[in-house]
């Protein structure tokens, strides 16, 4: 592993110590590591990046516990990868020959080829 994958890696036991040992610090440094990714982004995906970071956050604070945040975060994702105009509408839709293009897919007549028992 080079050293620009070893400094990006996550590492979690350091992430879970902190938080137990300083949250303060710990919505600090989580806070900034948000914002260092989103920079990371092109200019165009920033704001909605903005945005959902924004919903997340809410969601976080409104929620009476960890665990319901999580709960909740986790039917979001969800609904954007299986509700109405999500991830997998979006695939099921989407014609692989042209990018940006969308639409239903027409499906042929299956043709039987005669088996070599026949």
């Amino acid at each position: 592993m080079n050293d620009s994958v070893k400094k990006q890696a996550f590492d979690f036991s350091e992430w879970s110590n902190l938080a137990s040992s300083d949250p303060k610090a710990f919505e600090q440094r989580r806070e900034l590591a948000i914002e260092k990714a989103i920079l990371s982004m092109p200019d165009a995906k920033q704001q909605r990046m903005r945005r959902l970071q924004w919903r997340i956050d809410q969601e976080r604070r409104l929620s009476k516990t960890p665990m319901a945040a999580c709960i909740k975060l986790s039917n979001m994702m969800w609904e954007n990868v299986l509700g109405e105009n999500g991830l997998l509408d979006h695939l099921q839709h989407a014609d692989i020959t042209k990018p940006g293009h969308h639409h239903t897919l027409n499906h042929g007549n299956i043709v039987n080829f005669p088996s070599k028992s026949d």
